[in-house]
């Protein structure tokens, strides 16, 4: 194994691995706000719009990512739509997480107890102060699990980022593979930077599920 390699090209390997956290950072974030926007409008919404929330959920939930790629990428300037590679890939992976963050969201809705809302309607709670109080703290601690699974699950959609030419830790890697023609170590770098943001993410998911449920269980 040639380690040498490495100080050539270490600097643009983090480049592309910073690239990458901002991209999934991002991406979930802008897909979990949409998915909770969709998990909500398919709870509270007239039935037509619930619908039309639905065969977006089906549609985006039955392509594949790469697939949505590029279609927005290549496709969307026929439209309009021109985007450079890296605003291409975040909205990407918007689109693409956020059916099932909604679905996530959904269940952790249903989990919440039909008898703690119904007392805050009987109070003269009004509904978006139920959602506030209510549906949405105990709805996010029950979705909590999933919605650390899919954020990893996401990660590893960014190396499909690559083929739009976002310059991430895929591309780098790739890069290298083919300038060097070192194949094996460019991909243990691969894979070593990919288990240690996984493994962040995951200890900060149990640490943060740990303060949630305890918290619930000291509350009075």
């Amino acid at each position: 194994m040639e380690w040498s390699i490495f100080a050539q090209y270490g600097p643009m390997l983090l480049r592309g691995f910073g690239l990458t956290v901002m991209c999934w950072l991002l991406g979930t974030a802008f897909s979990m706000v949409l998915g909770l926007v969709i998990a909500l409008i398919q709870r509270y919404a007239p039935a037509p719009i619930r619908w039309l929330m639905q065969v977006y959920i089906e549609v985006i939930r039955g392509t594949p990512f790469l697939v949505q790629l590029f279609v927005l990428y290549y496709g969307g300037p026929l439209i309009g739509l021109r985007l450079d590679a890296v605003p291409a890939g975040i909205l990407g992976l918007t689109v693409y997480g956020s059916p099932y963050f909604a679905e996530i969201f959904r269940s952790g809705f249903r989990a919440v107890p039909l008898g703690q809302i119904e007392a805050a309607r009987a109070i003269g709670m009004a509904e978006p102060t139920i959602i506030r109080r209510i549906l949405l703290p105990l709805g996010l601690v029950s979705a909590l699990p999933a919605l650390v699974n899919f954020s990893i699950i996401l990660t590893k959609e960014t190396v499909i980022l690559s083929i739009i030419t976002v310059p991430e830790l895929m591309y780098q890697v790739q890069r290298m593979s083919t300038e060097t023609f070192r194949y094996l170590e460019a991909n243990l770098v691969l894979a070593l930077f990919f288990w240690l943001l996984v493994e962040t993410i995951s200890r900060f998911g149990r640490r943060l599920e740990t303060r949630i449920t305890r918290h619930l269980i000291e509350r009075p």
